[in-house]
């Protein structure tokens, strides 16, 4: 069987241990759980979607992963003024991130957004986000705690469960819900931890939480990527 091609867009590192200069990379457990889930996982480099065809680009792929990483640019979604805590912010991740997601749901790319990469679908359909949870008692890192699924969804349906122990790193959340977007889960403290988009032409599952930490030994997570690789599958 031909592996299908999931894209997922790099993140820019300062410093990799061993490369001698800045690198572009995905984390490890990432793509091991797209390998497992039967997909072939492709690191794409961020290009500037005023230079290139971001949609020309994604044709070769038979499907999207939009991995975690660093904040959102404020001015993005509105925001005057950063918060002290919005950190790594690169406008040119933003720009393509953002591209990758409209070119996604405009054609029916099967999709999955992970942590960053579900703000930044709210951020694209027109949402917003709070900047910051409320500082090191109320954000969200280094964190394993209940999610609550809502049954019906496709995150309920993919994930093949209605309460899960997620593992999360990240201390911003969904503010105003960006236009069509559908709330697929939540934390006990009312934090969005599941999107979807009810009228998207694809398969598209965004999580606030990282499936990737705990994918290899908790099934009900490695059966995200399972989701997203069989609605991959190339005819």
């Amino acid at each position: 069987m031909t592996r299908p091609l999931i894209a997922i867009p790099a993140r820019f590192a300062a410093t990799t241990s061993a490369l001698r200069y800045a690198a572009e990379v995905n984390a490890r457990a990432l793509v091991e759980a797209v390998w497992r889930a039967g997909g072939e996982p492709v690191s794409i480099h961020p290009s500037d979607p005023a230079d290139t065809d971001v949609a020309a680009r994604l044709t070769r792929f038979d499907g999207v992963l939009l991995p975690g990483g660093g904040d959102l640019a404020p001015d993005r979604y509105g925001a005057v003024d950063a918060h002290a805590s919005v950190y790594d912010v690169d406008d040119l991740q933003d720009a393509f991130d953002l591209e990758v997601v409209r070119v996604a749901l405009e054609t029916g790319l099967p999709l999955l957004a992970i942590c960053r990469g579900l703000q930044v679908v709210n951020v694209a359909l027109g949402g917003t986000l709070h900047q910051d949870m409320g500082g090191p008692d109320h954000e969200h890192r280094h964190l394993l705690h209940p999610v609550t699924i809502r049954p019906g969804t496709l995150t309920a349906q993919a994930l093949g469960a209605d309460k899960i122990e997620a593992s999360c790193y990240h201390h911003q959340q969904v503010d105003r819900l960006g236009d069509g977007l559908a709330v697929a889960a939540t934390a006990e403290d009312g934090t969005t931890e599941a999107l979807e988009l009810p009228t998207a032409r694809g398969w598209f599952v965004a999580v606030q939480w990282h499936p990737e930490d705990t994918a290899h030994q908790a099934p009900y997570q490695q059966h995200l990527f399972d989701a997203l690789i069989r609605h991959a599958h190339p005819c």
